[in-house]
């Protein structure tokens, strides 16, 4: 009998699926070790497989590292063996992932378990900015009667134009919503073939062809050499005055000064930001004070269910490498 596969993961994660994980497998053929227990102990780890959950991130930034994440990789390095990682977010910039990518280690994401979370949080930004709902709950901190009457009106949404920046999993339905609203999506994405339920599609070098109709620039799309500094002053320049822009991406697919600068001379009306160049945001940056600016701290995929969905992508992947099969959201398979 050949000796069972052993699991990395953090003695949190252990406590709440470990069961479950085991009972996936026939007996027997899936041993555990925590990154707790191996962090302790001075030299190689067993594992064969590992499994990075949210709470082992914590709240770590690209910035800045919490002392489990580092344990984490710490172990992930002094593991021979691995041949396997599964990670919980969509994207895998990390630099740790492009080492053990590096030594021949699969790498699989978690795209997709969030993406209908992060869908939600930009369809309430896109009413509640077109509403003008940040200028009114200003106007209440004020005490001051406000009307938007006249000139100062919301639009309405439909017939308006967004330009969705990446077309995996959020940005098809963030399209999709869209739709529902009565807009027009524009998808960009590596290759301009057609995409539902997009009204077109475009390459990435075709952007700026397209922003002059961009009411909305939406980025949702992962950081790479095509993608970084795209939401820059020349993309904000070709929108039109009054336009609004939105980024659940990653911090440095836009360039925030560019950002504020677009948003501090009025040419861009409002903003939802999820992600910035670095994280936490400065408490100095003048995104915190303007009043037609929604800041979120990286939380747009946030909600209750979201782990278990996370812990379901896992025991597919799983059941696929025992199988030999091909693995789902291998990075691998995305260049």
């Amino acid at each position: 009998m050949s000796r069972p596969l052993t699991l990395l993961l953090s003695a949190h994660a252990h406590k709440i699926w470990g069961a479950r994980a085991a009972a996936a497998v026939p007996a027997g053929n899936l041993a555990f070790i925590t990154a707790e227990e191996a962090v302790a102990v001075d030299g190689p780890c067993a594992a064969d497989i590992a499994f990075m959950t949210r709470e082992v991130t914590g709240s770590s930034s690209k910035d800045r590292k919490t002392p489990e994440l580092q344990g984490f990789e710490t172990v992930l390095r002094k593991s021979p063996n691995l041949k396997w990682l599964q990670i919980h977010p969509a994207g895998a910039e990390r630099p740790i992932y492009r080492e053990l990518r590096d030594r021949g280690v699969k790498v699989t994401t978690a795209s997709g378990a969030t993406a209908v979370t992060v869908a939600h949080s930009t369809l309430g930004a896109v009413i509640a900015l077109n509403r003008r709902f940040p200028l009114l709950a200003d106007a209440q901190r004020r005490h001051a009667w406000e009307p938007r009457l006249g000139e100062r009106s919301p639009r309405d949404l439909g017939g308006q134009c967004a330009v969705i920046v990446g077309m995996g999993p959020i940005g098809r339905h963030v399209a999709s919503f869209l739709k529902v609203l009565g807009m027009t999506a524009i998808g960009v994405r590596r290759t301009a073939d057609p995409i539902e339920p997009c009204d077109r599609t475009i390459a990435y070098e075709q952007l700026h062809a397209v922003l002059p109709q961009a009411d909305w620039l939406i980025l949702c799309c992962p950081a790479s050499p095509v993608t970084r500094g795209i939401a820059n002053a020349a993309a904000f320049a070709a929108m039109p005055a009054g336009s609004h822009f939105i980024n659940v991406s990653r911090g440095e697919v836009a360039i925030e000064k560019d950002v504020v600068a677009a948003l501090a001379g009025g040419h861009l009306a409002g903003a939802y930001l999820d992600v910035f160049e670095r994280e936490p945001l400065d408490p100095a940056s003048p995104l915190w004070d303007m009043p037609n600016v929604l800041v979120s701290p990286h939380t747009a995929s946030h909600s209750l269910g979201q782990n278990e969905a996370i812990f379901d992508i896992f025991l597919d992947n799983l059941a696929r490498w025992r199988a030999g099969a091909k693995l789902r959201n291998d990075v691998d398979d995305l260049g």
